[in-house]
């Protein structure tokens, strides 16, 4: 360790480890304005409602949907290892990553703008028109291609932001705590009493209007919205942002590639637990809520208890990850979700006679207030929960460095993402034929018309008991991470060094450069 990095791992309290990469920032204030922006850009949109709107606005047959689903799945996997080997080799002026989020910003922007316009492109048809399936599935497919390149190339900008792990923290938990407390979700919030609204025939009253032409247009039109402001909220940033970790002059071969991802092993182990937990089951909240309840607004009124609590989550991240090792908290943060909702089925189930009918699950207000409790004790921990897993996953691409000498964010994102792709693409086709199995009708929901009490308690179920019991086998594989403590400081210490060093022989190749071309022009 260089006497500097000793002076910095040195704390002013005695018997206090002061670590040396807890003292250093590099992203300046502006930087860090545009990061806040573009992580709420990541949220600012009505997604929660997507799959409602393909199926009962849009309105594409299930069927049809998990032929979609199939295909485009095989494709997101196939083009998966292509755009992560072409992004690795990628060396240009403006970064490793910023040319590909700078070049699809606009193409991205009017795809998605034309998918929220399709029920209007296609009004009329039926859900089995296959001039209209094979449009929504021509779209998907493209989007999907840019996706991945946007997605793989926003995971590489934040690990590459800052050098520093703590730096990166501050950043990914002011930006969580900033976007949380001023209003990301709103436009989703605005949505849901709109839905609401609609369906207890408020405002098919007061506009004189059918539900079905009140759906689309808030559909269309909050999707229209929200796509443009988070697409400009998200270039801002993409012009001022800067990637501060230098890459290895000679990019990875594909081998080197796969070789840096099999020999390291907390991002093997982060994948192992993304991939056994993206097996599980699940159906979505908002069905339950919309088409058992008939309460969208339960999202909100549920959460108004815990509203406070988002922004104090975050306050005790840091002594959180002081106290605890990353595995820990890791668990215990991602699972809490599923570990709550076994008693939220039992107690949904009492009162249920043989036919599915009764039962505290189809009561809105008793419902309201065990989901209040469970609000409650989940916000507790939502902003370690938006934090652990991100840093965790920057500091395995810290060890890829260390423990080869070059960095390979596209590949080893893509090969944590492609294996919870696998197993979330099946279980996503799996979920869809159930829906379809159990008689889930796609109009009646438009059309103001209930659905059978089994499809009821089916959906009940799918939101609960049943992600709880399939997605708990990825807690297996992190009972083995162990980057932490003096292992972590050791790595961070020897990077800082080579880092360094690196920097150095830059700047004086550059300089024996610039000396040469000054000569040649003087005629010297």
């Amino acid at each position: 360790m260089s006497d500097e990095n000793k002076n910095n791992a040195e704390s002013s309290n005695p018997g206090e480890v002061n670590y040396v990469y807890q003292n250093r920032r590099y992203v300046g204030r502006k930087e860090t304005v545009g990061f806040v922006l573009w992580d709420a850009a990541q949220s600012f949109n009505i997604n929660t409602y997507s799959g409602r709107f393909v199926t009962n606005v849009l309105q594409i047959d299930l069927g049809l949907q998990a032929i979609e689903q199939t295909i485009n799945g095989i494709w997101d996997v196939v083009n998966d290892i292509f755009m992560g080997a072409i992004i690795d080799k990628t060396r240009t002026r403006w970064g490793k990553f910023r040319p590909y989020l700078l070049l699809l910003a606009v193409p991205g922007l009017i795809l998605t703008s034309l998918y929220w316009l399709l029920p209007i492109l296609f009004a009329g048809r039926t859900s089995m028109d296959i001039t209209k399936f094979v449009f929504y599935f021509v779209l998907a497919f493209i989007r999907e291609g840019i996706g991945t390149f946007q997605s793989i190339a926003r995971t590489g900008l934040l690990s590459t932001i800052t050098p520093h792990p703590v730096d990166r923290t501050r950043l990914i938990t002011l930006a969580n705590f900033a976007s949380g407390t001023f209003g990301e979700k709103l436009p989703e919030q605005i949505t849901t009493v709109i839905l609401d609204l609609i369906d207890n025939k408020v405002l098919t009253k007061t506009f004189n209007a059918t539900q079905k032409q009140l759906y689309l247009v808030t559909f269309v039109g909050m999707g229209l919205f929200t796509t443009i402001v988070s697409s400009g909220m998200s270039m801002w940033f993409f012009m001022n942002s800067r990637e501060r970790i230098m890459q290895s002059v000679e990019s990875p071969s594909l081998k080197q590639s796969f070789k840096s991802i099999l020999n390291n092993k907390p991002i093997l182990l982060l994948t192992l637990s993304d991939f056994l937990s993206s097996f599980g089951l699940s159906g979505s909240k908002q069905d339950y809520y919309v088409d058992v309840l008939h309460f969208a607004s339960m999202a909100l009124i549920a959460g108004i208890p815990a509203a406070p609590l988002s922004p104090v989550s975050y306050t005790y991240v840091p002594w959180l990850r002081r106290k605890f090792s990353s595995k820990v908290l890791y668990i215990f943060s991602r699972y809490i979700d599923n570990i709550l909702k076994v008693p939220i089925f039992l107690i949904g189930c009492v009162g249920m006679k043989k036919d599915f009918s009764g039962g505290i699950y189809q009561n809105k207000w008793a419902m309201c207030v065990v989901m209040m409790v469970w609000e409650i004790i989940w916000t507790l921990f939502y902003g370690l929960k938006s934090v652990i897993g991100t840093e965790m996953y920057n500091e395995s691409m810290d060890y890829c460095e260390w423990k080869n000498g070059y960095r390979t964010e596209a590949m080893t994102s893509v090969a944590k993402g492609l294996a919870a792709k696998v197993a979330n693409k099946v279980s996503s086709v799996l979920s869809t034929i159930l829906k379809k199995a159990v008689n889930y009708n796609t109009s009646a929901y438009i059309e103001g018309r209930e659905q059978p009490n089994s499809v009821k308690f089916y959906l009940f179920a799918m939101f609960t008991i049943v992600p709880a019991l399939t997605s708990s086998f990825g807690i297996i594989p992190m009972l083995f991470y162990d980057l932490d403590g003096k292992k972590k400081e050791q790595m961070y210490n020897e990077l800082l060094e080579r880092r360094a060093a690196m920097q150095q022989k830059v700047n004086a190749d550059t300089k024996e450069v610039t000396s040469a071309s000054a000569s040649e022009s003087t005629g010297e």
